[in-house]
């Protein structure tokens, strides 16, 4: 074994990539806070807050995000916990940047879905594990609010199978809800942990876990009434019955189940009081996926690959809104990453030098000198090269899945009010297009004049309409447009005029110069479906090789 291969194993062994998925105000960004803590990332978390004199987020930073107190882009925070590289995705939770989210889970390992306990499985949740499944990634489950009321965790458990179509395995119980709640028993290692909120452990100290010897521990009921024997009792004999029928009706813990995506490791706790949160990361790191093999159009490639190879995931500008820079996020995939070192651009065929690449912890970046797979780099793009989807590799030309655009589902025409700025307008557009804040079509023959844009969520037009502002100096009216769909099309014969001629239907460019129809309704876009069956109507773009 080299010395290479050698480290690579080390570091590829040691390192977790994972995103966080749930509905809006299910907790999301407050637990990923208090998992930074754990990381010693940062001192002080702050919950997201109406008011202006809360502080913001660690993980939202752009103005946008501050002022409605939602998180819109995907930020990337990693950190050190217990020896481990931890690599977290923090995403929107918000159904409006799901696309943003579908892009983030292509760079993760496992995902993490959040669930508010009084509330289940949410629209939105449903939505993103849905993406998940499509990946295949495992999926652990962290039923948040326990201190709050709640639905029981029964009810909870059989939702996750009925509305998801996914076994769990409780890996923690909670022992009482709301104003009764005590604390949570570990079901693996026999302990049971108090509650106490945040406030609490940091004015009397964090209580440790107690051992008991089983559900028959005498001392067990003492330790749940807090000095009231009969509460103590009540309490315990509830959390013995749950746990029997946990035991005979519900799943045993199987790892290979768990990575598969098939079962789901539930934890519960409160993010908000940070009870539960440090045994659910502790756990996670234990059981999660380290990178694994991915595959590629010559075949899976193994991280323990000497070559470095990565993938494009995400393109943000304007990060740093005083040098109106580009940067372009990279999943390191297999070999060793580092500085200054040369790669091929695979869909250019042409070498890059990879000169100042940096991690992030939200806004703030960092010049590093090396990367592991697993790791995401923030690589500096002043050309405009690098897309999303692209693959940088050390050696050969193999390109990686590609992270498909999704057909929008709300459109609307662009309309400048100073005709001074167009060029300014132009550059905007075509930076937050290739971030994936919206798609820009063109009208055939009008060049770049008057184009249309498209969104998978409304509020996507209204951020579009507040950065243009905020980052370009470029005011601009959007009006909605009356149609329904997109389609991508494909096959021999296609004539765009007929359907331009259409009162129902539009023929467009993306950016690749490819075709795309606007439907009005979906009696339209049937109606195109079964007159051409020789044309392929696409939900995702086609995908673009390399040129070589």
């Amino acid at each position: 074994m080299s010395i290479l291969e050698a480290q690579l194993q080390k570091e590829v062994t040691r390192r977790r990539t994972f995103a966080i998925i749930s509905h809006p105000d299910a907790g999301k960004t407050t637990l990923t806070e208090k998992l930074l803590l754990y990381g010693g990332a940062i001192h002080l978390a702050g919950a997201v807050r109406a008011k202006a004199n809360q502080r913001n987020t660690t993980s939202d930073w752009m103005e946008i995000e501050k002022q409605r107190g939602i998180s819109i882009s995907s930020s990337v925070l990693q950190f050190e916990y217990n020896g481990y590289q931890i690599n977290l995705l923090d995403t929107p939770g918000h159904k409006d940047f799901s696309e943003d989210t579908y892009r983030t889970l292509t760079a993760a390992d496992a995902a993490v879905m959040l669930i508010d306990a009084a509330k289940g499985v949410e629209p939105q949740t449903r939505k993103l594990f849905e993406v998940c499944r499509m990946r295949g990634i495992p999926i652990f489950t962290f039923m948040n609010k326990l201190d709050c009321p709640s639905r029981e965790p029964l009810d909870l458990m059989d939702e996750l199978e009925k509305v998801l179509g996914i076994r769990s395995c409780p890996m923690t119980w909670p022992i009482g809800l709301g104003d009764r709640f005590r604390g949570v028993y570990d079901r693996g290692s026999s302990e049971v942990l108090f509650y106490q909120t945040e406030g609490e452990a940091n004015v009397k100290g964090r209580l440790a876990p107690k051992k008991v010897t089983g559900m028959d521990d005498p001392i067990f009921a003492e330790l749940m009434g807090k000095g009231d024997l009969e509460e103590g009792r009540l309490l315990h004999d509830q959390l013995k019955a749950e746990l029997e029928l946990v035991e005979i009706a519900g799943d045993q813990f199987d790892l290979e189940r768990v990575l598969s995506g098939q079962l789901t490791p539930v934890f519960f706790g409160s993010a908000m009081n940070n009870f539960g949160v440090q045994r659910f990361l502790d756990r996670f790191i234990d059981i999660a996926p380290k990178p694994m093999a991915r595959e590629t159009s010559e075949g899976p490639v193994e991280p323990t690959d000497e070559r470095f190879s990565g993938f494009i995931f995400k393109i943000q500008a304007n990060m740093d809104p005083a040098h109106r820079d580009r940067v372009a996020f990279m999943r390191v995939c297999s070999g060793k990453f580092t500085r200054n070192m040369s790669a091929r651009h695979s869909r250019l065929g042409k070498d890059f030098k990879l000169s100042k690449p940096l991690h992030f912890f939200a806004q703030e970046r960092v010049v590093i000198e090396e990367a592991w797979p697993g790791d995401i780099v923030g690589l500096l793009d002043t050309s405009g090269d690098l897309r999303i989807g692209d693959t940088l590799c050390e050696k050969g030309k193999f390109e990686y899945a590609g992270v498909p655009r999704f057909s929008p589902e709300h459109f609307a025409s662009v309309q400048i009010l100073d005709p001074m700025k167009r060029k300014q307008l132009k550059k905007g557009l075509d930076q937050l297009s290739e971030e994936g804040v919206v798609q820009v079509y063109k009208q055939r023959g009008f060049g770049d004049k008057d184009p249309v844009l498209g969104a998978v969520g409304a509020l996507q037009f209204e951020v579009l309409q507040f950065r243009l502002k905020a980052e370009y100096n470029v005011d601009v009216k959007v009006e909605r447009m009356g149609y329904l769909h997109a389609r991508w099309v494909e096959g021999p014969n296609f004539d765009p005029d007929f359907f331009e001629r259409r009162e129902d239907s539009r023929c467009l460019e993306d950016r690749d110069g490819l075709p795309v129809l606007l439907f009005k309704s979906d009696w339209s876009l049937r109606w195109a479906e079964e007159n051409y069956k020789n044309l392929k109507f696409l939900k995702t773009a086609p995908q673009i090789t390399g040129t070589e």
